[in-house]
């Protein structure tokens, strides 16, 4: 068997993470053409995003062993062809129950398809620098890819339609479907079962919480479904770990969390996409509702952000062999934290230049100097035959933080007053900033208490066993 070519295996891993992770946020600039086409409500609007997101983030772990189990090429290129035909489903869409349904089957093909990506570059790139570069350009889809779907978006939904960025889907995921079977390597299909108790209960689970916080937003606290919803997440997601727990062949084995420093990168990953993913949700409303800005404004008012994500790919992988992971996370994290901050301060006279911009561009450094050794913490000394679970957690982490993030403030912008005119929604879009804001502090504080601080003794081999 020859040796697979690097090159290609990198492209078409960056090619299918970036078109999944770009379909989180393309849609974000079409919102308020969707919000009046298809007539739904301002609550209701969210789950656009969320439908797609809990059904990626919820998936993701069965997606990652069903690539053991099958083999990681062939679960991939089935991933791809749902995700694919889904897509055209949703760019057809006449009705809000159409289009949350074909989003959510757009997750489903997504967490079939993004665990082997990552597992396919672990597998395929050596550790050390080579691996440290393919993981920069991962790490800079993941962080970029957010905000490139937002420019996309924006130059589609202004020239075609909010369609447009739903069928641009459909001919790259034919063309990844007939790349794949040339260039990416299959692997060993392991014995093996299903966890379905372990992924029902996870993703009903983390779905029930996002529920409980979009009803609060329109219902109250107090409301008995949102308590009820609290309720029935918190009792699956309990359910679902005494699950992996019991589990012969689990979906997330508990194993991977005996790693302080895993552990501690899938929870700062959470918060930090949280913070960054409601802002892409709520600043995008801000320029059309506010500034005046038309989709194509708003999308490139984030360029400089992306761009600038996109070029930390060239400098990261010099500067981390010398300063440290843990020194380069934490640095980052800082500086993304400024950048929020001072976004934070917007009002409805807040002109675009100096006062977002230069905050976006703060973002932008911070992101794309953080999320590789995030990345990078998140799969650290991992087995080969784990690499899969924790690809999968890392994404998971990922598509949680998106959904959490939106969910939760988008109770924070009903509570202030976020309405239909400019001021309401200035001020309600600078409140859910603030929240943006606690979510970065709080990923810096993880950062700094579990992954930077040095441990008393090195990474037991038991971490890493399977057992």
């Amino acid at each position: 068997m020859t040796a697979p070519n690097r090159t290609m295996v990198l492209g078409i891993i960056l090619a299918c993470y970036l078109m999944i992770i770009v379909d989180i946020s393309v849609i974000i600039t079409a919102l308020p053409d969707i919000h009046r086409a298809l007539d739904f409500s301002s609550t209701a609007l969210s789950w656009v995003q969320n439908a797609y997101a809990l059904t990626f983030g919820g998936l993701l772990l069965l997606g990652a062993r069903a690539g053991d189990i099958l083999g990681r090429r062939r679960v991939f290129m089935a991933g791809i062809a749902l995700f694919t035909a889904s897509s055209l489903l949703a760019g057809l869409a006449e009705s809000p129950a159409w289009l949350l349904a074909a989003r959510a089957a757009q997750g489903v093909g997504a967490a079939i398809a993004a665990p082997s990506t990552l597992a396919l570059l672990t597998i395929t790139f050596r550790e050390g620098i080579e691996r440290t570069r393919a993981v920069a350009w991962y790490s800079a889809v993941a962080g970029g890819g957010g905000s490139l779907g937002l420019v996309l978006g924006g130059v589609l939904t202004e020239w075609v339609s909010w369609r447009s960025g739903l069928f641009i889907n459909v001919p790259i995921g034919i063309a990844l479907i007939c790349l794949a079977p040339r260039h990416l390597p299959e692997t060993e299909r392991e014995p093996g079962r299903f966890d379905l108790a372990g992924a029902a209960s996870s993703t009903l689970g983390m779905s029930a919480v996002v529920y409980g916080f979009v009803r609060a937003a329109s219902e109250g606290w107090g409301d008995r479904l949102t308590i009820a919803s609290f309720v029935a997440g918190v009792g699956l997601l309990a359910a679902f770990v005494l699950t992996e727990m019991r589990a012969e062949q689990p979906i997330t084995p508990l194993r991977l969390f005996a790693s302080r420093e895993r552990s501690g990168a899938y929870a700062a990953r959470i918060l930090v996409v949280s913070g960054m993913y409601a802002m892409f949700f709520f600043l995008t409303q801000y320029f059309q509702g506010v500034s005046g800005f038309g989709p194509l404004e708003a999308g490139a008012a984030f360029l400089p952000m992306t761009l600038l994500v996109f070029a930390m790919v060239q400098v990261v992988p010099r500067i981390a062999p010398r300063v440290g992971n843990p020194r380069l996370l934490t640095g980052g994290l800082l500086v993304a934290l400024a950048g929020m901050i001072w976004l934070s301060r917007i009002g409805d006279g807040t002109p675009y230049f100096p006062q977002i911009a230069l905050p976006l561009l703060l973002l932008g450094a911070g992101m794309g100097a953080a999320l590789t050794p995030l990345t990078s913490a998140g799969i650290a000394g991992v087995a080969p035959e784990d690499a899969g679970a924790a690809s999968g957690l890392v994404n998971t982490a990922h598509q949680l933080g998106g959904a959490l993030g939106i969910s939760v403030l988008v109770t924070v912008f009903t509570a202030a007053g976020g309405g239909q005119n400019a001021h309401q929604l200035a001020h309600g879009v600078a409140s859910t900033l603030t929240g943006s804001v606690v979510f970065m502090a709080l990923a810096l504080l993880v950062v700094a208490a579990v992954i930077a601080r040095p441990a008393r003794s090195p990474v037991a081999a038991a971490d890493v066993a399977p057992g």
